[in-house]
């Protein structure tokens, strides 16, 4: 019998250390992380992105993450989730694509960490909200979604080391306790 698999996102505003404690988690805990598709995806268009994409990035997010769950143990480490999509999609466009609602819904995730906003913003072409107060407004909103998804979640914040120390001490904690 398998036993339960714990999806674990990271999930904020830009720049704020997703990806890079996604792997040190992945590798801390010997498990597998899903890297973020909208990044492979937008960096192959030829054209800004427009909204018919943003539901191909979330299909390919979710096949990503399917993939990788098949690979991992008992932990999976997602550098973002389809919330993402969302936040992204009702900023830009006004409007979610239903079928990226409706997998909102259903699909399950063990624990958020929420990066916070306190590192310093790191130049990128696909980033587009170095503005300090588009990131505190980003940041609220996605305080917003994780007390609205009802999964428990915790920010993370300070220095690379502190986010990796404060991040398993809290994923340990709710992992036993779940058990």
């Amino acid at each position: 019998m398998r036993k339960t698999m714990h999806k674990i996102v990271i999930i904020g505003p830009e720049s704020t250390g997703k990806s890079t404690l996604s792997k040190e988690l992945a590798a801390h805990f010997g498990e597998p992380w899903v890297p973020e598709y909208a990044r492979e995806y937008i960096g192959e268009l030829d054209r800004p992105y427009i909204y018919e994409d943003l539901e191909a990035i979330a299909k390919g997010q979710v096949k990503l993450e399917d993939e990788k769950a098949g690979r991992a143990v008992d932990k999976l480490f997602c550098d973002t989730d389809l919330r993402v999509i969302k936040v992204w999609s009702e900023h830009r466009f006004n409007q979610t694509n239903d079928w990226i609602k409706q997998q909102i819904q259903t699909r399950k995730y063990s624990l958020y960490l929420l990066t916070s906003i306190d590192i310093p913003w790191t130049e990128d072409p696909q980033r587009e909200h170095a503005d300090p107060a588009m990131r505190k407004y980003f940041m609220q909103v996605y305080e917003n979604e994780m007390k609205a998804s009802g999964v428990p979640w915790k920010k993370i914040s300070g220095t690379e080391g502190d986010r990796l120390k404060s991040a398993i001490e809290w994923i340990d904690k709710c992992l036993i306790e779940k058990v």
